[in-house]
């Protein structure tokens, strides 16, 4: 097995992974203590492997940097029922919070514990024998989790360049907020999130209270309902990485099968089936069934409109009892219903796997215990709605330059927020020219093409149905300028700055030499170009 290694950042990254060991530590048959339970038998335990080390004493401790500069919540990690389990080196925390301030994690309070951070990674690494990357947990919101978060990355991207960074973010809400700047935290973090991790995949606590009010019956959830249900959908993205499956064998598939383009690498999941132990006593989830819930905004961990975008690529992962034929019929039924809208140049559209292992369900959890569960992990063009959500409130507050004075005296610069609002209107654009402006160059699939059917895929090796096999990425002269932007649809702090094309502040730095706009592909064939 290869090992990956789990890093938290911040109150919200620290109080998921504490949930999301827990659900581990009961799945590979491993007490509070760290020591197997004596009922398991040694062949058992050949998966821990990827997410625990083994001891000399046969402990298995968990391969984690817990990391928060306020040690309130790590101290309950230190004192709680899970304290014989961690190393104590592996529990990070400072003196001072980062005050909800980014500049505070980024700059000037997190400059202080980086290194020694940076040193307890590095031994981390050094334990496995077949490292292969991380797992970053973190809010966007937080200071903690944003501003540390990105200064982490910027040493992770350096010193683990070739490793896989696959981020699991709790994004803000349109309509449930933790702070006031929270548009700010997350607008700055995403810019790094674009730039050094390879998939970014996010929620955001707004749909998983809905999830629990609608789905569960829980109508006043708390943090501690929220994070056990995030640890199950955990485990199931990473079923696949500790049991044998046909679908993402390690973090690498897991990228190439989800990202088409190096910066349109922030899919949204969704799992099912999420129902109460009262309605799944009269309730019969076949493979069909899963399969539709998925699609269903009631099963979404992000508050967007699915019909609203083009999907670029799908990954569902079946847990259970479940038979690849029943798997397949259940994927032609919902493309024959055609509620679903995928870009014209994605063929195949969908990564099937399937595990043998069940899901667990602790006893604790409000989530009824079940024998099959599927899970998506989709790239869609809708989570703009989400981007641009946060993206007005950002702008309604920089444009009085409300509390930025928090950010500068703590050795940010007041140009850095342009720049990264900025640099997250390319992204809007560069989801939009992506699904618009190449579907309108290819009207009808090119002859020469090959077209793969989804029992076919289950069939080909996993690298017939990579979406990176197919795209390649988009030319460097073709990158978006503010000029190719509607003017009303720029802020009038990032227009000043791009008045001309000429601006050293341009947002590419290899400017196009040609007069046409941004992805205008009419002097390249339509779809061979993307497509092999």
């Amino acid at each position: 097995m290869r090992e990956v290694i789990i890093l938290s950042f911040g109150q919200a990254g620290t109080q998921l992974s504490n949930a999301a060991w827990e659900l581990l530590c009961l799945e590979h048959g491993i007490k509070p203590d760290g020591l197997l339970f004596d009922s398991l038998n040694p062949e058992d335990c050949l998966n821990n492997q990827t997410f625990f080390q083994d001891t000399p004493t046969g402990q298995q401790v968990p391969r984690a940097v817990i990391m928060d500069l306020e040690p309130t919540v790590i101290d309950e990690i230190r004192t709680g029922v899970y304290r014989g389990l961690f190393h104590p080196d592996q529990l990070i925390t400072s003196i001072e919070d980062a005050s909800n301030n980014y500049a505070r994690g980024f700059y000037s309070v997190g400059r202080r514990v980086v290194k020694r951070y940076m040193s307890q990674v590095r031994r981390a690494t050094e334990a496995c024998d077949m490292f292969q990357g991380f797992f970053v947990i973190n809010s966007f919101g937080g200071g903690t989790g944003s501003g540390f978060t990105s200064l982490a990355l910027n040493h992770l991207d350096t010193e683990f360049a070739k490793r896989s960074k696959i981020q699991v973010g709790i994004y803000p809400g349109p309509r449930l907020a933790t702070g006031i700047v929270e548009p700010y935290n997350s607008v700055l973090t995403f810019n790094s999130s674009m730039e050094q991790s390879e998939l970014s995949i996010l929620l955001d606590n707004e749909s998983l209270y809905d999830l629990c009010d609608t789905g569960l019956g829980v109508p006043r959830p708390t943090y501690t309902d929220v994070n056990r249900i995030v640890a199950i959908i955990f485990s199931c993205m990473t079923v696949s990485l500790r049991f044998e499956s046909s679908l993402n064998a390690d973090l690498t598939q897991l990228e190439t099968n989800l990202v088409p383009y190096p910066r349109i690498h922030f899919p949204i999941v969704s799992h099912a089936p999420i129902t109460s132990s009262e309605r799944s006593e009269h309730e019969v989830f076949n493979t069909s069934d899963l399969t539709r819930l998925l699609f269903e905004p009631t099963n979404q961990m992000l508050n967007v409109d699915l019909s609203q975008g083009r999907i670029m690529s799908c990954c569902i992962q079946y847990r259970g009892d479940i038979a690849i034929q029943d798997v397949a019929k259940a994927v032609m039924d919902m493309k024959c219903r055609q509620t679903l809208r995928f870009v014209d140049w994605c063929p195949t559209g969908f990564k099937l796997g399937v595990a043998s292992q069940p899901p667990t369900i602790p006893s604790y959890s409000p989530m009824a215990k079940t024998t099959r569960s599927a899970t998506l992990l989709m790239n869609t063009s809708a989570v703009n709605q989400a981007i641009q959500k946060v993206d007005r409130k950002f702008d309604m507050l920089f444009h009085k330059r409300a509390f930025v004075h928090w950010y500068v005296s703590e050795g940010m610069e007041e140009g850095e927020f342009p720049e990264a609002r900025e640099a997250l209107s390319i992204l809007e654009q560069d989801y939009l020219g992506v699904t618009q402006e190449l579907s309108k160059k290819e009207p009808h699939p090119n002859p020469g093409t090959m077209h793969i059917s989804t029992q076919e895929a289950l069939e080909q090796p996993e690298d017939m149905m990579s979406n990176s096999e197919r795209g390649r990425q988009i030319p460097s002269n073709h990158a978006i300028r503010w000029s190719d932007v509607a003017h009303d649809e720029v802020p009038s702090y990032v227009r000043s700055r791009s008045a001309t094309p000429t601006s050293s502040s341009s947002c590419s730095s290899s400017q196009p030499t040609s007069s046409h706009n941004a992805y205008d592909m009419s002097s390249l064939d339509p779809i061979d170009h993307y497509v092999q």
